[in-house]
């Protein structure tokens, strides 16, 4: 498996943005990468190895995914995904108070206003690897500024906040998780209803499985992805959620519920197979890594704590290279 993400990483990764292999910036004697020009803001390809470098790192499943996009495809996708990134850890943290997290959004809804402008080149955009690489992704494709918008709204919910119920889940996910994709979708320059659809029920499904994979690792003043309803209607505290007992039958039952329906979702947009464009069901390949995180939760009972749950899927290449091949997702 290494060999194969390796082999990746020289052949597909360094021609993601020039096509000409170059790894780092050349920097003059002042230590800061060379000037470029408004269309072309990244000509070395610091830009977009930093944008790869922080999804490697943050998001390592969804680079994976990426790497096997079309190489016109992939600059911008690493772009998005960076930004992603960036505004989720910006408010991610036991630690941070509420206040600063409201700067720190309020940071990133300027940015993106900023990356809309065309003398942005003239503010920090400029001296920001990550929002560098998005203007770029602006200039050359016809981006929505709402989804972008989305992803830092999603991110004003406060973490001890619960969900009430099922419902209320599934809109996060979908402004959390399906607004990238719906910016991936944009950024092959497909426009289909479909397409579409297949977006938002897959970015559902990813972001209640993403949602329950972090429950492992929650802290105690962070609420529990769980529904209120669905705890209420099985009679399970968050509590007994956080400790995940393998005995524990209500626990068992909540998970069964809220993974289920990211199943559904998962379901539906696969439905949609045959109705989205080839060129298109690449970007879905993320639905590849859910599928095996709610099947390995199956098979350890919906015990979240469960050591199939909590490590890394170790035959993910492999299987995404093989959905790569058939173009499938």
């Amino acid at each position: 498996m290494r060999r194969l993400v390796r082999n990746w990483n020289n052949q597909l990764l360094l021609n993601a943005s020039t096509g000409k292999g170059q790894c780092l910036a050349s920097r003059g004697s002042s230590g800061q990468p060379a000037k470029a020009e408004a269309v072309e803001p990244d000509n070395n390809g610091f830009g977009s190895k930093y944008c790869m470098g922080l999804v490697e790192k943050y998001d390592y499943e969804n680079y994976l995914s990426t790497l096997l996009l079309p190489r016109e495809l992939r600059r911008a996708a690493f772009a998005l995904r960076a930004f992603n990134v960036e505004v989720s850890r910006s408010v991610s943290g036991h630690q941070i108070e509420p206040q600063i997290a409201k700067l720190r959004l309020k940071f990133w809804y300027d940015s993106i206003d900023k990356c809309f402008e065309r003398d942005s080149q003239q503010s920090y955009v400029k001296d920001q690897p990550v929002l560098r690489e998005l203007k770029h992704a602006v200039g050359t494709r016809k981006l929505n500024k709402i989804y972008l918008r989305r992803l830092v709204t999603a991110r004003e919910r406060p973490p001890n906040q619960g969900f009430e119920s099922l419902r209320e889940l599934e809109e996060y996910a979908e402004q959390a998780f399906s607004s990238l994709l719906h910016l991936l979708v944009e950024v092959s320059g497909a426009k289909d209803l479909q397409v579409d659809h297949a977006a938002s029920h897959l970015g559902k499904a990813q972001g209640i499985a993403t949602l329950l994979r972090a429950i492992p690792h929650a802290g105690r003043q962070q609420a529990v992805c769980v529904p209120l309803e669905v705890l209420v209607r099985h009679g399970v505290s968050q509590e007994r959620i956080l400790r995940s007992k393998s005995d524990d039958k209500g626990v068992e039952e909540c998970i069964f519920e809220v993974a289920s329906a990211a199943n559904t979702h998962l379901k539906l947009a696969r439905q949609l197979h045959d109705q989205v464009p080839r060129p298109v069901r690449k970007i879905f390949l993320s639905a590849v890594a859910t599928e095996g995180y709610l099947e390995r939760l199956r098979r350890a009972d919906f015990l979240l704590t469960h050591k199939s749950c909590v490590g890394r899927d170790t035959m993910l290449p492999a299987r995404l290279f093989w959905k790569s091949l058939f173009n499938r997702y």
